[in-house]
């Protein structure tokens, strides 16, 4: 079985594979302090939780945006798995298709994976991948796969952050799509909620709209990340909602390679 990583800023997602099955996730907060035997305390309950030997483990990949987190996760691999961990991005696993951008190296790893992924489920076809995370990517990839180019913008729940964080009277409030698609707000939580819910969508539909027209071909939309699912009730902004696009990138990269090898 093939153990996959992805480590974003905010969280970290294991992921068991057998072939191209995805058999078991798991996230875990982001720490870059956090120590090999941590990690495998923490992955071997769940793996016996979800009847899984460590045995079984002959293989693991790791994507990761957080560079000192990558230490403890290549010495996780080698001293409770016996493997060496593959790093998506560095020899001798290079990305396969074309980062065709100014400065290739500053792609992040989650991006291009997401790229390799989305050609996965849409060959033949320009697509747009939006990654809500800590941050919110809207990545560009061209009917061959090529990493084209994007946007970086605040992550939804790094906007609210800041907000409550500038403003001593205003409430830390959950994230969750308001009960109405009213947008005028009796009390400030739901105007706080309406600001940061209708104001993401806006901002979605008036990006989305402007990479359509600059790019002048019909693309199919991709969603993914943690908060995607916020936002499926908008069903005209996505074409489909892919939870573990980064996930399945880093399996389809893993197999591509064994194949090429």
């Amino acid at each position: 079985m093939l153990l996959a990583i992805d480590v974003g800023n905010t969280n970290a997602k294991f992921a068991l594979f057998r072939g191209t099955e995805l058999l078991a996730r798991w996230r875990i907060a982001t720490d870059d302090r956090r120590t090999a035997d941590e990690y495998m305390v923490w992955l071997d309950q769940l793996m016996r939780i979800e009847g899984h030997d460590r045995a079984e483990i002959d293989a693991i990949i790791i994507s990761t945006v957080v560079p000192r987190a990558l230490h403890n996760l290549q010495l996780l691999a080698h001293k409770y798995f016996g493997v060496d961990a593959l790093v998506a991005g560095r020899d001798p696993v290079s990305w396969g298709i074309a980062l065709k951008v100014d400065e290739p190296r500053s792609v992040g790893a989650d991006r291009a994976v997401n790229a390799i992924s989305a050609q996965a489920v849409e060959p033949g076809k320009d697509k747009l991948v939006i990654s809500f995370g800590t941050a919110t990517t809207l990545d560009h990839i061209g009917v061959d796969g090529a990493y084209l180019g994007g946007i970086i913008a605040p992550g939804v729940n790094l906007s609210l952050e800041a907000l409550v964080a500038a403003a001593a009277k205003l409430p830390r409030i959950a994230i969750e799509a308001p009960p109405t698609a009213s947008v005028i707000g009796r009390t400030t939580e739901s105007q706080m909620l309406i600001g940061v819910y209708w104001g993401y969508v806006s901002m979605m539909e008036g990006l989305i709209a402007r990479m359509k027209a600059e790019i002048g071909k019909p693309l199919t939309v991709i969603a993914t990340g943690g908060l995607a699912t916020l936002f499926q009730e908008q069903a005209h902004l996505f074409d489909r909602i892919e939870p573990d696009l980064t996930l399945n990138g880093l399996m389809h990269l893993f197999n591509q390679r064994n194949m090429s090898a």
